[in-house]
């Protein structure tokens, strides 16, 4: 796990624990905007093979709209990223992005107060999943 991320372990199947995390996220205002299944573009692009993962583009509409305010170019760091991952023995990897840590190298203060109400509301969907 690393310092960027909030993470955690679930002992869900990987189609669970996907599931799990969209829903939490949506209880706290995140809808998935994007979803990237990274096995099947690896498979359809390099002939790679590899376990199931996925990249979700999560947005709360609200935070978004005030980081806008605050800085034209931070959507650059929008969508919120979140990944799931199976981890080969019947549980699965969720991390969020943490967007304390992305919205601390912009600079503007401003960022800081929308960056930590992001965090709690992200840390919080993931604490609701098993």
């Amino acid at each position: 796990m690393t310092s960027y991320g909030l993470s955690k372990i679930v002992s869900l199947p990987y189609a669970q624990a996907v599931a799990a995390i969209t829903a939490a996220l949506k209880t706290q205002g995140f809808g998935v905007l994007t979803s990237i299944d990274v096995r099947e573009t690896l498979r359809q692009k390099i002939g790679a093979e590899f376990r199931p993962y996925i990249i979700l583009g999560a947005c709360n509409p609200h935070l978004a709209h005030r980081a806008l305010q605050a800085e034209d170019e931070i959507g650059l760091l929008l969508p919120c990223n979140a990944i799931v991952y199976d981890n080969g023995d019947g549980s699965s990897s969720i991390s969020l992005l943490d967007p304390a840590q992305m919205m601390s190298f912009t600079g503007n203060p401003a960022l800081e107060p929308i960056a930590a109400e992001a965090r709690r509301l992200l840390q919080a969907a993931l604490d609701a999943v098993a």
